[in-house]
C-alpha cells in the first residue's frame, strides 16, 4: 500500500519520488516478461498483437513520464488514468500485466486530486481482483464469486490504507501548522528578548546613575560630618584658649586644635578617596571607639565611658566605618546641644547584629518636633540614619526634655572577609 506522502525525512521523500518516477517502468518491464512467458498458454494471436500495440503506447507513456518526472495537477491525473486504463486492458489480455497495474495503489494520492483518490483505488482493485481470480472477464460463477471476494478485499485494503494516508496527511498538515505557529512564536519571543535586553541595558544605566548620585550624597555627608566634627572641636578648644590666662593651658588647647585640624583634613582626604577612617587604620572598632570616646571626654571635659558587651568579632570595614562615624556624630551632637555631664557609649555584639548605644544626661529634646536645619546644622540624625540604612540597619532616637538622649544604631553583623 501507499506509504507516507508528507512529513518524511528528506531522504525518504526523495526515495518515494524516485519510486513513483521509475517504479511504473520497472513493473511494466517485469509484467511484460511474465506475460510474454505465458502468452502461448494465456493469449491468442490477436491478443498478442493487440497487447504489443498497446504495450508500445504504454512504453511511450512511461518514457514521457520518466523523463519529465513526477508532477502535480491535470497532467498527473491524465497520466494516472491513462496508465490505469492501459493496465486494465493489458490485464484483460494477460493477467500477469496486473503487475504493472499494481502501481496504482502507491501513487493514487500522489497524482490524483483528493476527491478522485478512492475512484482510482477502486479501479486498480478491479484490475487486481480480475488478475487474481484467473483473468478478465470472469467466465464462470465460481470465478465471479472469486472475483467479487478478491475485489472486496482489494478495495477494502485500498480504501483502508487510503484513509490512513489521508489522516496521516491531515496530521502532518496540523504538525506543519503547529511548527509554523511555533516559529512565529519563537520570532516574537526573540523580539521580546531583544527588547528586554534593551530595557535591561537602560535599567543598568539608570541604576548606575542612581548609584553615582547616591555615592555623591554619601560622600558629601561624609565630608560634611568630618569637617563639622573637627571644626566643632577646634572651636571648643579655641574658646578655652580665649577664656584662659594661663599660657600653658592655652598652648595645650592650641595644640589640640591644631591636631583636630590635621585630623579633620586627613579624614576629609580619606573620605574623598573612599578610605576607612584614620582611627580604623591601625585599630579595630572597639579600640577606635575607646580612643574616640576618651579623647572626646578629655576635649570637652565631660565624663565619658566606653563599654563592650558580647564577644567582639572582626567586622567588615564598612560596618566599622559606619558605626565609628555614627558615634562621632552622636558625640559631636552631645557636645554642641546636650550640655551633658556624663556620656556612655556601649558597643554590643548580639549574634547576627551589632548595636551601638550613645547615651547622655543632657537637656534632651522632643524627637517628634521637626528640627529646622540651620547654617551650623549638618546632616546630624538624618545622616546617621542614612549611614545605617545603607547597610540595611537603623538608628533609633530616644529623648525627652531634661532626661537626656539615647541614640541606638543597629546594623547586621557582617564579619571581615
Amino acid at each position: 500500500m501507499t506509504t507516507t506522502r508528507q512529513g518524511l525525512t528528506p531522504t525518504a521523500a526523495q526515495r518515494l519520488e524516485t519510486f513513483i518516477r521509475w517504479g511504473p517502468s520497472g513493473l511494466l518491464a517485469f509484467g511484460t516478461v511474465m506475460s510474454a512467458a505465458t502468452a502461448s498458454s494465456l493469449m491468442s494471436t490477436t491478443e498478442v498483437y493487440a497487447a504489443g500495440v498497446l504495450l508500445i503506447a504504454v512504453i511511450a507513456l512511461q518514457l514521457w513520464w520518466s523523463r519529465t518526472g513526477p508532477r502535480r495537477g491535470p497532467s498527473a491525473s491524465v497520466h494516472y488514468w491513462a496508465r490505469t486504463a492501459a493496465a486494465f486492458v493489458l490485464t484483460w489480455l494477460n493477467p500477469f500485466f496486473a503487475i504493472y497495474a499494481m502501481i496504482g495503489y502507491f501513487d493514487a494520492q500522489k497524482l490524483l486530486p483528493p476527491r478522485w483518490v478512492k475512484s482510482g483505488l477502486l479501479v486498480t482493485a478491479v484490475t487486481m481482483a480480475g488478475s487474481q481470480s484467473g483473468g478478465l472477464p470472469p467466465t464462470s460463477s465460481a470465478q465471479w464469486i472469486a472475483f467479487g471476494g478478491l475485489f472486496a478485499v482489494n478495495a477494502g485494503l485500498g480504501v483502508f490504507f487510503g484513509h490512513l494516508d489521508e489522516k496521516e496527511a491531515e496530521e502532518t498538515a496540523a504538525k506543519a501548522a503547529t511548527i509554523a505557529e511555533l516559529e512565529r512564536a519563537n520570532a516574537r519571543l526573540e523580539q521580546a528578548l531583544t527588547e528586554n535586553a534593551g530595557l535591561q541595558a537602560q535599567l543598568l544605566v539608570q541604576a548606575r546613575e542612581a548609584g553615582v548620585n547616591d555615592e555623591r550624597r554619601r560622600l558629601a555627608a561624609e565630608i560634611h560630618d568630618t569637617i563639622a566634627q573637627g571644626l566643632t572641636g577646634i572651636i571648643a578648644q579655641l574658646q578655652v584658649v580665649t577664656a584662659t590666662d594661663a599660657p600653658d593651658t592655652a598652648r595645650e588647647h592650641l595644640a589640640r586644635a591644631q591636631a583636630l585640624a590635621r585630623h579633620s583634613l586627613g579624614e576629609a582626604r580619606r573620605s574623598v578617596h573612599n578610605l576607612t577612617p584614620v582611627d580604623l587604620a591601625h585599630d579595630v572598632l572597639p579600640d577606635a571607639l575607646k580612643k574616640t570616646v576618651a579623647e572626646w571626654g578629655l576635649r570637652h571635659g565631660v565624663r565619658a565611658e566606653f563599654t563592650v558587651t558580647g564577644t567582639a568579632e572582626p567586622l567588615h570595614d564598612e560596618i566599622q566605618a559606619t558605626l565609628l562615624r555614627i558615634a562621632q556624630e552622636a558625640l559631636t551632637n552631645a557636645a554642641r546641644h546636650a550640655g551633658a555631664t556624663r556620656v556612655g557609649v556601649t558597643l554590643s555584639y548580639m549574634g547576627d547584629e551589632v548595636t551601638l548605644d550613645i547615651r547622655d544626661d543632657g537637656r534632651g529634646f522632643d524627637p517628634a518636633v521637626p528640627r529646622q536645619r540651620t547654617e551650623s546644622g549638618g546632616f546630624g540624625l538624618d545622616g546617621m540614619r542614612a549611614r545605617a540604612e545603607r547597610l540595611t540597619g537603623s538608628v533609633d532616637i530616644e529623648s525627652e526634655a531634661g532626661q537626656g538622649t539615647a541614640v541606638s544604631a543597629r546594623v547586621p553583623l557582617v564579619r571581615h572577609d
